[in-house]
């Protein structure tokens, strides 16, 4: 099977691509750079230049593979919003070459929350959520099942870990070191729900070749992981003590990051597994982290 993967060369991307490489499949990598072209090519899959903006050019790769693997995503948390409305273009110019066709169409999201429970598969997306800017793309995704097109979404947990990640965990590391302090919200009792990149790679694949069009699929390693034990496996990282930040001082301390150092995100992959016989089979956001390759510096 072709696929045309969007990401290719990203954190994510490049485990999905390795991952299907490996698997016997062929891929083909959008590229947006000569550096991510140089990734993508090294990786022992062909080129296609293009970004996200350049809708003739997903239209392009989707026509000319089996299948597509939607990872990139213009990660502007100044604006998530247009992030948001970016992609959904994306995903409509992939679904109009698409549509009739049976071939797979796997579109990655965020993790909802759900307060005060686990979240499932079975959730459908809400825009009231801080994964609203997903909203619009996983409804459109879920579409074109109507329309002729095996999609399906997965989600993604806050935390996609793993050596070379560069995501919000290595943020609140970076808070520490400049800080001299890992910080917590509150007693840290939220929790985040937390996938290795190549158990998330090998979901991606399994998606592509088996899963059925219009369902959710969840990435989900640990459903819950207490902020507190973050902070604290930070803190003995950095070597650095641990403390409590109230709510209110939250951005003061963290910035940006401060509403994700206070969600409370817990998710099940329950109906993922049942469905796609998927489990996770790489270390823990815990022991990952313990394992020392975060705290390295150039």
């Amino acid at each position: 099977m072709r696929v045309f993967v969007t990401g290719a060369s990203g954190f994510i991307g490049s485990a999905v691509t390795r991952e299907l490489l490996d698997a016997g499949h062929e891929v083909l990598g959008l590229a947006r750079s000569d550096r991510s072209a140089e990734a993508v090519k090294a990786a022992g899959a062909t080129v296609h230049r293009g970004d996200l903006d350049d809708l003739d050019s997903l239209r392009r790769g989707a026509e000319a593979a089996d299948a597509v693997a939607h990872l990139a995503f213009i990660h502007d948390f100044t604006n998530l919003t247009a992030s948001g409305e970016a992609d959904l273009r994306a995903i409509e110019a992939m679904g109009e070459v698409l549509a009739g066709t049976g071939k797979a169409l796997v579109v990655t999201s965020g993790l909802l929350t759900a307060p005060g429970r686990v979240g499932t598969e079975e959730d459908p997306a809400d825009p009231d959520t801080p994964a609203k800017h997903r909203h619009a793309s996983e409804s459109a995704t879920l579409a074109l099942a109507e329309r002729g097109v095996s999609s399906s979404v997965l989600r993604l947990p806050p935390s996609v870990h793993g050596e070379g990640d560069y995501g919000f965990v290595p943020m609140f590391i970076d808070v520490a070191r400049e800080k001299g302090v890992s910080a917590m919200v509150g007693d840290g009792t939220n929790h985040w729900a937390a996938v290795h990149r190549l158990d998330a790679a090998r979901l991606f694949r399994l998606a592509l070749e088996q899963a059925p069009a219009g369902v959710r699929l969840h990435a989900i390693g640990d459903e819950g992981v207490p902020f507190r034990e973050i902070a604290e496996t930070i803190g003995r990282g950095l070597d650095v003590p641990v403390a409590k930040v109230v709510a209110e001082n939250a951005t003061d301390h963290f910035g940006w990051l401060g509403r994700f150092a206070a969600i409370d995100m817990r998710a099940s992959a329950t109906l993922t597994g049942k469905l796609l016989g998927w489990q996770p089979e790489h270390p823990a956001l815990i022991p990952d982290l313990k394992a020392g390759h975060y705290f390295k510096t150039n």
